[in-house]
């Protein structure tokens, strides 16, 4: 949003300097991005006087000028028609860079003769399109800067330029005059009153305005007014000079009262060629396939249901975004209509992003103007033309109606102290809001219609607190309390924290990923379905709230991979979601881990991952979490996991824990992840809250008595998972047997194809006594009769 100094002057009765201007409106929340000082462009060129000018003896439009500078007379060639003797004009002399020509002055001969300078015009200058002639002043001393000359007499055309970033939350402050609300809200000046004599319709309207039934969620209110007779051309002055310091072209009064209005009350307005018409106007919603030139040159077609503006020929206007080149005004425009509606903010997005449209409109419309101010804001309109254009007006027209925004909320003023921590007297705040034109009714505070952002009472808070300025909020320290304090983390949050700390502390990296992902790696894991579409995505590939973590770290690992690097493990800790509502998400703990080992490798040197590494990792990560040690490892994961490379981790066929293993290639190559893959998730809500709870860890057990192994084969049939082995083994004696591990695999040969050989190491550990043979054998002998009863198998000869 850009203004100049002057134009907030008219709104705004202070003696406040530019930098306190500039300082107090970052502090209120409309941030000075910066200022332009359109005099320093200016400082270079000096007024000079014509004492002799003569026709160029090689050239008849040329003339060879002797023009008084602050260094002597100096002899200048000029080609602009208004060269004479005894005029006062604006020099540039050699060295000194001509913006509106993008060139530096230097000494040069034209046509064989010398030539010290240049005589400016206003186009060279950048003050306006004017390039009739060189300048001439009315007054001005020989050697004064030019740029000094226009502070005391023509201030406007240097004005400061002041750009400021707007928030989506602050509409209002899309108009000077709502930028000067704040500031005299804070104390630096007076908010001068909108005023403009009436107008009092001469006729009635031959042009008519209907709204169709099903367009009135999107259009509620339609204004308008015939003026007939109207003498359009050049705007004034002034008026080119505010346009064309915001960086606006003047185009014709017409067109340049609707653009005064857009950034001065935040009140966009449409002109038609009212001889252009063809028949009424009717807001509608287009069928679609109707195409419409635009003022920008463009051809735009519509899809069905965006809001046009039509007569009898068909769509002349992009309601709320922008008008159409046949009914456009022109200088030789003698009849016009002027429109001034209220467009719902959410339509016209919808239809601006779809036609790829970016207008003043549009950007003021979307994010909410006011919508009382709709026939007010066409009466100033209608003034202002019939001040500068002349005609007369017709009675208004109006289809709709005003729409209802009214809301109260209740000012609290302790909230302040509580939501903000600053201490303002009730007294001050109710100031602050009624500046701000807020209605105050006891301790109620009634919502301007010109702040759809105001929509609760921590709202006024902000307000108070803001107006106030937040520079002046003191850091207080919290009270401290007697003793040690209780621990606020929950349960779920102190494992998170573990889960995290052990995952770095193995060699992951912590990945943060969007909730929000593709439809299609949705659907690669289980999700993609319409309960989890998001209705206003950030962009298509965030259209689905994600149902894992994996696509967000595979995605990561892709990116990785397309730069080079290749070995990598990375984890996430967060939500995911099985469905549209609150309740439908579940915390997960994933991990995953592509390339080669590090050289951390117990032999020292790299090897390819594999799955016992990502299943070494979720054990340490869901002991840490408090899981417990004695666990199953079972089959049947979701299909995105390899089919005979994963494994369940579980309390009983039912209680799963976690999940690890080899991702299946079909997602990796849907995902464009050069694989094998290996990965883990968890569920940390899964694991069974601990009976009783302390800080102290349970006492050490450890035996003095010498530990046995013993070392047994077994051949069993080729399907036999070695996990029920193990746990067959380790129950032969739950009291004497400490460890079971398989330690070798043997397959095929003189064993057949259906067969293998699992070996076993079984770690005896006594506890009261040294153990006997006999004693050995006997645990042996149980070992033996276990397995067999649990996979069939037998003890290799």
């Amino acid at each position: 949003m850009k203004f100049t100094l002057s134009w907030l002057k008219s709104h705004l009765e202070t003696d406040a300097t530019l930098d306190q201007i500039t300082e107090a409106l970052t502090d209120l929340g409309l941030e000075v991005e910066g200022v332009e000082d359109r005099g320093a462009r200016l400082r270079d060129f000096t007024i000079g006087k014509v004492l002799k000018a003569e026709k160029h003896p090689d050239a008849d439009r040329l003339r060879v000028c002797q023009v008084a500078t602050d260094e002597g007379e100096k002899q200048i060639i000029c080609g602009a028609p208004n060269a004479r003797e005894g005029i006062t004009v604006v020099i540039a002399k050699p060295g000194v860079y001509v913006p509106g020509i993008d060139t530096t002055i230097g000494v040069g001969k034209i046509r064989g003769i010398e030539s010290f300078g240049m005589m400016a015009s206003e186009r060279e200058l950048e003050l306006s399109e004017e390039h009739d002639g060189i300048i001439e002043l009315p007054s001005g001393e020989v050697g004064e800067a030019f740029v000094d000359w226009l502070a005391h007499h023509d201030p406007a055309k240097i004005d400061p330029v002041i750009e400021i970033a707007i928030t989506p939350n602050r509409p209002d402050a899309l108009g000077v005059h709502g930028i000067a609300r704040d500031l005299a809200a804070r104390g630096l000046g007076t908010l001068k009153p909108l005023t403009a004599e009436p107008v009092t319709g001469a006729f009635p309207a031959s042009l008519t305005v209907s709204i169709d039934e099903d367009t009135l969620d999107g259009a509620p209110l339609f204004c308008g007014r015939l003026i007939r007779g109207v003498k359009n051309g050049p705007s004034p002055a002034w008026l080119q000079d505010r346009l064309r310091a915001i960086g606006l072209r003047p185009i014709n009064f017409l067109v340049d009262v609707t653009n005064f209005f857009t950034y001065d009350q935040n009140r966009p307005l449409h002109v038609f060629d009212a001889d252009k018409v063809a028949g009424n106007l009717r807001v509608h919603r287009a069928a679609g396939g109707e195409e419409l030139l635009a003022l920008d040159g463009k051809i735009y077609s519509f899809q069905p249901g965006q809001m046009v503006i039509s007569d009898e020929n068909g769509p002349e206007s992009i309601a709320g975004i922008m008008g159409g080149e046949e009914t456009g005004c022109t200088d030789d425009t003698v009849n016009v209509f002027v429109e001034s509606a209220y467009w719902d903010p959410v339509q016209i997005a919808y239809a601006g992003r779809a036609l790829k449209i970016n207008s003043d409109a549009r950007y003021r419309f979307e994010r909410g103007v006011d919508p009382e101010f709709t026939p007010v804001g066409l009466d100033f309109a209608v003034r202002m033309i019939l001040d500068h254009a002349g005609g007369e007006a017709s009675e208004p027209v109006q289809a709709g109606e005003m729409p209802d925004v009214a809301r109260a909320y209740k000012l609290d003023p302790a909230r302040v102290q509580s939501l903000v921590g600053m201490d303002i007297p009730a007294q001050t705040q109710r100031d602050t809001l009624t500046a701000l034109g807020f209605r105050l009714d006891g301790d109620m505070a009634h919502v301007p219609s010109w702040r759809p952002d105001v929509q609760g009472e921590a709202d006024l808070v902000e307000e108070v607190a803001r107006i106030a300025s937040l520079t002046k909020l003191e850091g207080k320290p919290l009270p401290r309390i007697d003793g040690v304090p209780k621990p606020v983390m929950t349960p779920m949050q102190r494992r998170e924290q573990a889960a995290r700390r052990t995952s770095a502390a193995l060699g992951y990296h912590e990945c943060v990923t969007y909730s929000f992902i593709d439809q299609a790696s949705a659907a690669l894991f289980g999700g993609g379905e319409d309960t989890t579409r998001l209705e206003n995505p950030i962009s298509s590939d965030m259209s689905h709230m994600r149902p894992a973590l994996l696509p967000g770290l595979l995605q990561a690992a892709a990116r990785n991979q397309a730069r080079g690097f290749m070995d990598m493990a990375l984890f996430e800790v967060g939500p995911a979601f099985h469905g549209g509502e609150p309740e439908e998400q579940h915390q997960l703990i994933s991990g995953l881990l592509i390339g080669r080992t590090g050289p951390k490798d117990v032999h020292g040197a790299s090897r390819p991952v594999d799955v016992f590494d990502v299943k070494a990792d979720a054990e340490a990560v869901l002991a840490a979490m408090g899981a417990p040690a004695k666990v199953q490892i079972l089959r049947g994961a979701r299909e995105w996991w390899h089919p005979g490379r994963h494994g369940m981790i579980c309390l009983g066929p039912k209680k799963v824990l976690g999940v690890f293993g080899e991702l299946h290639p079909k997602v990796l190559d849907a995902m464009d992840v050069k694989g094998p893959a290996m990965a883990f998730t968890l569920w940390p809500g899964e694991i069974p809250m601990p009976r009783k709870s302390g800080a102290t860890r349970g006492a050490l057990k450890i035996s003095d008595l010498q530990a046995v192994e013993r070392d047994f084969a077994f051949v069993v049939d080729a399907d036999v998972a070695a996990l029920d082995l193990v746990n067959a083994a380790a129950g032969a004696d739950k009291a004497l047997i400490r460890d079971v591990r398989v330690f070798d695999e043997f397959i095929g040969g003189s064993l057949g194809e259906d067969k293998k050989s699992l070996a076993i190491t079984v770690r005896l550990e006594p506890t009261d006594a040294t153990l006997t043979d006999k004693e050995i054998e006997a645990v042996g002998q149980k070992v033996v009769e276990k397995v067999t009863k649990a996979t069939g198998g037998v003890l290799r000869g």
